[in-house]
């Protein structure tokens, strides 16, 4: 599909840490594929996306989805940094980690901006009708992301429970639900109306 260069242009802006990717193409991909997901949405930037873990939880009171996306990214490479420099024999790719991290939420603006039309009538259209994990994979893929990239989209979340995750996805996996978690404490995200680990982890 045609680019938006003033859309992918915002998010080489609202995405510094995409210019740690060593892979010149990976990282290309990577705003490629928030420029497709952004435009399919209607959403012109990032920042204009509600800054919550999911349509259903609460908003932030500071902060915007970039920063959540930085700083998913940001602390799952700090995991595999500290843990790289502990144990001899982790192996991990940083890019990997880094674009993933980047592009775990690929399919919330398909998520966020479809819940009206799907409140309407569930009975028809389910509700949500796809979710954002589901949606990622496909955004991922049409922007000729690798795979594990995709993987990371599609399992970063309760979708993630029904297959074995990467070494990549599930660092990812506990730094998008630390984020959110720490947050609550913190007491810049009011409510944590979502799953805990031990809710998930029980899930057959």
């Amino acid at each position: 599909m045609k680019i938006d260069e003033d859309i992918r242009k915002g998010v080489i802006e609202s995405l510094p840490e995409a210019k740690q990717i060593k892979d010149e193409q990976l990282r290309e991909k990577v705003y490629d594929a928030w420029t497709i997901s952004l435009s399919e949405s209607g959403y012109r930037s990032l920042e204009e996306i509600p800054n919550s873990g999911t349509p259903e939880t609460d908003i932030a009171k500071s902060g915007t989805q970039a920063d959540h996306l930085r700083g998913v990214a940001r602390i799952a490479a700090a995991m595999a940094m500290e843990l790289k420099n502990i144990f001899k024999d982790f192996d991990v790719d940083m890019d990997e980690i880094i674009a993933g991290g980047l592009c775990h939420d690929l399919g919330k603006p398909f998520e966020y901006a479809n819940q009206q039309r799907w409140a309407s009538d569930p009975r028809i259209t389910g509700k949500p009708s796809i979710r954002h994990t589901v949606y990622g994979v496909h955004v991922a893929l049409t922007a000729g992301l690798p795979e594990k990239i995709a993987h990371i989209a599609g399992a970063h979340s309760l979708e993630g429970e029904y297959v074995q995750r990467s070494l990549a996805a599930e660092i990812i996996y506990y730094a998008d639900h630390a984020f959110w978690g720490i947050l609550a404490k913190a007491g810049i995200v009011d409510t944590m109306k979502t799953f805990s680990f031990k809710v998930l982890k029980a899930i057959p």
